[in-house]
């Protein structure tokens, strides 16, 4: 039987990619799965190439399995993912010790490129299906259930819709029975994902239909938690702000990636936000749900971006107090429109930039601290030590020190007392 393990890069979209080919490869037959690359026959790499810091470090680890496989420990390296479709033939002409790779859009096909080493590149379908069956990746509690792949919205610095293709949906029926099976297996937590989970449906019914989704898989027995991620502001609307006020299931948590606040920036970005459309959608949202945690990114040193813009964006930071940000400096990829804009920034002013932007979130967080000393939450432990609130997605933001006589279990939900947070630090006592 041939040990393969998989090394999966990138974020949680790519992660469900692995769990769906480990998947597949567990109901084939005929390999085991292990954790130990220097003890594999075969070695799959799932990549990401959204950005130069993601090529870097997929490119490290395949001259990584490299030096395995010429030490004799190693006998099968296959590629997988974004990288694969951005490169494509270039990378197995790059790197020749590659036996395998399979691009983002026929990973269906895994199972022939560990039978036989080649290039599996064409599309498989533009329909996106459910898995048969998913080997999990994340702890048992909590899960990600992809509900939409692909994207249409061609951000002028993305190369996501060149990497994954079209914006296409599961169906209802497919992401209910993929919550039902996770719930099967454990998971109390699902957080649905996609490239724009407001967008999902509008492939398959004509318009989005997102907060229809949400209703059918709150009434699933046994799930304690849906979060929803990469939440577009444009299509958010107030009925689905009202679900996620009214449902106890749903937590109050949005991911919603705005990028920039300055017109000209976000012009440039084409992104379809305006900064009065933006102010104008947090003011609705926290009116409507008064105890939501909010995520977003910013991307920063944008072509053009002046310092006024960026003014505006740290002020904007400042005023608005997001629970969590990330913040990026602008990178230049080739194959999109914003590749060949002019006044590109230096590197020196970027990182000044984001270092600015970082010291405003922190003081931020600073005060959002505050405010959660000697108050009550109700924490799902991830391990026995440590644990998320509601406001906390998994992997991505912060947790909680949990201290208590008894012993605490993973997965396990307790009302514990914060009593102390400094940055994402924080302790909480049962």
């Amino acid at each position: 039987m041939k040990k393969v393990c998989m090394i999966s890069l990138g974020c949680p979209k790519n992660l469900t990619d692995s769990e769906e080919l480990l998947g597949s490869l567990c109901s084939s037959g005929g390999c085991q799965i292990i954790q130990d690359e220097n003890k594999a026959d075969i070695a799959i790499l799932n990549t990401c190439a959204f950005i130069a810091p993601a090529v870097k470090e997929a490119v490290s680890e395949i001259k990584k399995l490299i030096n395995l496989k010429k030490t004799g420990r190693l006998k099968k390296i296959i590629v997988c993912g974004c990288l694969v479709e951005r490169e494509k033939e270039k990378l197995k002409k790059k790197f020749p010790q590659i036996d395998s790779i399979v691009s983002t859009r026929s990973l269906d096909k895994i199972n022939l490129a560990i039978e036989k080493n080649g290039s599996y590149l064409e599309n498989s379908g533009n329909r996106l299906i459910s898995p048969d069956y998913k080997l999990r990746l994340t702890v048992k509690h909590s899960a990600y259930l992809k509900i939409a792949d692909g994207c249409d919205n061609l951000c002028s610095y993305c190369l996501i819709p060149a990497l994954k293709g079209r914006f296409r949906s599961k169906s209802m029926e497919m992401v209910i029975n993929e919550t039902k099976a996770l719930i099967k297996t454990g998971a109390k937590e699902i957080s649905l994902i996609a490239q724009d989970s407001t967008n999902y449906g509008i492939d398959l019914y004509g318009k989005p239909v997102l907060t229809e989704l949400l209703k059918k898989l709150i009434k699933i027995p046994k799930l304690k938690w849906l979060r929803l991620m990469y939440v577009y502001p444009d299509r958010l609307d107030r009925e689905l702000l009202k679900l996620i006020k009214n449902e106890k299931v749903i937590c109050k948590y949005l991911d919603i990636p705005l990028q920039h606040i300055s017109n000209n920036v976000l012009k440039a970005m084409n992104r379809k936000s305006t900064e009065k459309s933006i102010r104008e959608k947090i003011a609705e949202i926290k009116k409507i749900v008064p105890d939501i945690s909010l995520r977003t990114n910013f991307i920063t040193g944008f072509p053009g971006e002046t310092e006024k813009d960026f003014q505006k964006l740290l002020n904007f930071i400042k005023e608005t107090e997001f629970n969590y940000v990330g913040i990026f400096p602008y990178s230049k990829e080739k194959g999109t429109t914003a590749f060949n804009l002019k006044y590109q920034i230096p590197d020196k002013i970027k990182r000044k930039r984001v270092n600015l932007l970082i010291d405003a979130q922190s003081a931020v967080i600073d005060k959002i601290n505050g405010r959660m000393i000697n108050k009550t939450a109700r924490i799902l432990m991830d391990n026995t030590a440590y644990g998320r609130t509601f406001q906390e997605a998994p992997d991505i933001d912060g947790s909680f020190f949990v201290t208590s006589e008894k012993n605490l279990k993973p997965g396990s939900f307790v009302q514990a007392k914060i009593i102390e947070a400094m940055g994402y630090n924080r302790k909480a006592i049962v």
